[in-house]
């Protein structure tokens, strides 16, 4: 019952939240994402006490004629994906305090329906009700892009919802092929997570290959990575900053944990015939997307390179099949959700106190605000993965992952730790360092809501930089269970 909590509460939040105005909308909405993390960690305590407890397990008959049930379930990676969509919800909720939108009810409610989407796509156990959560979860973010969005924002959400639209499409006709070859316990036709693993286990070589790219076209474009990835610097740039926190913080991870808990496991085949062009793609992703973000003179704008660079090296430690790599893909999915969401709100903060996040316009706010500057670069540490931050166990073992897939493809990958370290170091010297400029002649003091936000940010950077085991050796139960339908 408590899986199915999980997903049926945000919704009913939501519907509150729709018919009511003003402050109160968003209080609520707040109110209502922290209960949700409470529930995650009620479930996160029910799996450590017993991974087979009832309540993480819901299971009702959908549509019985087509095989299609209501079936979610609770292991162990799922459950660090719904911590972290939970742990972050209220965050960016929080992070908009200082900005009024129009229409408040509305943009809470479609946020609370879009955390219940997310949910739902990392509970689902059932391939058609996987797809019906995956294509939820568009629809909120889409207007919110479209309604609070800035310039040109018809056209950037239109190309945005075309994208995404078109991959899922590819998508369910991947799941339709291999649901026709299912053939449960009872000789029927099923859409059960199990049953199309076996059914995609059993086809050719050249079939497992074809579903291999209908699949991994939707995960492709969702994450983005090379060359899927043009919607994205737009989209990111013009959608308000808590559309941006969702679709990077949360919304990429559908990709990835769908490569992880559906792709890999359905077609081993399919990915040893085409894993080094999906790694090529992944690892080219990374530098280009790099070096593109070294030139970028806004701040929100290099922001939103940078994420094509992190997800390219998860997806490339994915695709590398091994223990480590799809293990440092989870943990970097945690710390970079956590990590971009702080820099975003970094970028929302520069914007509101000078009126521009252009690099060059910027300068000696560190004189000004050194609490902000020591929030801002524990932020930066972690997204650069140094030693101590969150962002270094995954980088870590996204690395040694790629090198014993092919040490070639490691070198390349790694360029992106040091190009990394590059435009972030760049970008904190111009906005914090140097003289004072005319734009922010009094920078100000931190309003309350920003100071809380980027405080835990950084807490959770240092806490599961020194201490990452309990997340770890989660990761390491689940990635093993995958393994065990890879090989």
């Amino acid at each position: 019952m408590l899986a199915a909590l999980l997903i049926g509460f945000p919704l009913l939040a939501a519907l509150i939240v729709f018919s009511m105005k003003g402050n109160a909308a968003r209080n609520f909405a707040l109110g209502a994402s922290v209960i949700e993390f409470i529930l995650a960690v009620c479930a996160f305590i029910c799996y450590k006490g017993n991974p087979a407890c009832e309540q993480l397990h819901f299971h009702k008959q959908w549509v019985q004629s087509l095989g299609i049930n209501f079936s979610v379930d609770i292991d162990s990676i799922s459950l660090l994906l719904v911590l972290l969509t939970t742990f972050l919800v209220p965050l960016i909720i929080l992070s908009s305090y200082k900005t009024e939108y129009q229409n408040p009810n509305s943009f809470y409610g479609l946020i609370l329906v879009m955390q219940m989407a997310l949910v739902g796509v990392f509970l689902a156990n059932d391939g058609f009700l996987f797809y019906v959560f995956w294509e939820l979860a568009l629809i909120p973010i889409y207007f919110i892009c479209l309604l609070w969005g800035g310039e040109n924002r018809g056209q950037i959400t239109f190309k945005f919802f075309v994208y995404t639209l078109l991959g899922s499409l590819f998508m369910l006709v991947g799941l339709i092929y291999l649901y026709n070859h299912t053939n449960n316990a009872a000789g029927l036709k099923s859409w059960d997570i199990q049953d199309l693993i076996n059914s995609g286990r059993s086809l050719s070589s050249s079939q497992q290959g074809s579903v291999f790219w209908l699949i991994f076209i939707a995960f492709a474009i969702k994450m983005p990575i090379f060359p899927f990835h043009t919607w994205q610097p737009d989209t990111y740039v013009n959608a308000p900053t808590q559309g941006t926190m969702l679709l990077s913080g949360i919304m990429l991870k559908m990709g990835t944990f769908g490569m992880i808990k559906w792709l890999l496991p359905m077609v081993p085949l399919g990915l040893a015939k085409w894993g080094n062009t999906a790694m090529a793609l992944s690892v080219i992703g990374i530098v280009y997307a790099s070096c593109i973000a070294i030139a970028q003179k806004d701040f929100k704008r290099l922001i939103a390179y940078s994420s094509i660079a992190h997800v390219g090296l998860i997806a490339a430690g994915i695709l590398s099949a091994t223990q480590q790599g799809i293990q440092g893909g989870v943990m970097q999915m945690l710390s970079h959700g956590v990590n971009v969401v702080g820099l975003f709100l970094i970028a929302d903060i520069l914007i509101r106190h000078t009126g521009t996040r252009e690099m060059d316009k910027l300068g000696g706010i560190r004189s000004m605000n050194g609490n902000f500057a020591v929030l801002f670069l524990i932020i930066l540490l972690g997204s650069v993965a140094l030693p101590l931050t969150n962002g270094f166990v995954g980088e870590f073992l996204l690395l040694s992952g790629v090198y014993q897939f092919g040490p070639y493809f490691a070198a390349f990958a790694g360029l992106g730790v040091i190009l990394g370290a590059v435009y972030m170091l760049r970008g904190y010297q111009k906005i914090m360092l140097g003289e004072r400029t005319d734009n922010h002649s009094a920078f100000g003091p931190l309003a309350s809501s920003d100071k809380i936000v980027l405080t835990i940010v950084c807490l959770v950077i240092i806490v599961f930089g020194v201490y990452p085991k309990p997340l770890n050796d989660l990761a390491e139960e689940g990635v093993k269970l995958i393994m065990t339908n890879i090989k």
